[in-house]
């Protein structure tokens, strides 16, 4: 599995873009921060309030330089169906990588053996390709996109930032 502070696995994948399929690939984001998110599967319970969190909140981590990609192990197809029938996410416009092969979500170490889906997994990767923050979660836990973002703005001080530290706020110093 990946560890932070290691090159994030390089990738190739079929994504659903609002409503079109596209080759994404990590090396298209050179020079932004990614946030790179995995879910388990289409049509569920938690995962749509997540990924239209992430939607809400799109303008946020473009104003910081950031990309924001899923990834689940449905099909592009599966994709489309879901974001066209869903009103919660017809707003998406970032990326939803299809890992049908399980490519990425093994790379990240996210995929659930057995079952072929993957656990929620969150990923900031720094426009040099560096991982730098990860948290993989149970599948009954919903993330906060919130701290995901904060999380990000922490990284780009540099500093040291503590416990519930938000933009504007003191850092305790360079890191």
């Amino acid at each position: 599995m990946i560890k932070v502070g290691q090159k994030a696995p390089a990738f190739e994948e079929t994504a659903y873009v609002s409503g079109e399929f596209k080759t994404v690939k990590l090396s298209d984001y050179k020079g932004k921060w990614t946030v790179l998110f995995f879910y388990p599967l289409d049509f569920t319970f938690i995962c749509p309030t997540e990924i239209e969190r992430f939607a809400q909140l799109e303008n946020d981590f473009k104003k910081h330089n950031a990309v924001i990609l899923a990834a689940s192990t449905d099909s592009e197809f599966s994709h489309k169906a879901w974001y066209q029938s869903d009103s919660r996410l017809k707003g998406v416009k970032y990326p939803v990588i299809a890992d049908t092969c399980h490519r990425l979500s093994s790379a990240y170490g996210v995929l659930v053996a057995g079952k072929g889906i993957a656990l929620r997994g969150t990923f900031i990767i720094d426009p040099e390709g560096t991982l730098r923050y990860s948290v993989v979660s149970d599948l009954s836990v919903g993330r906060s996109v919130q701290e995901t973002l904060r999380v990000l703005q922490a990284l780009q001080t540099g500093e040291l930032c503590p416990v519930h530290w938000e933009p504007g706020e003191k850092t305790l110093g360079k890191a």
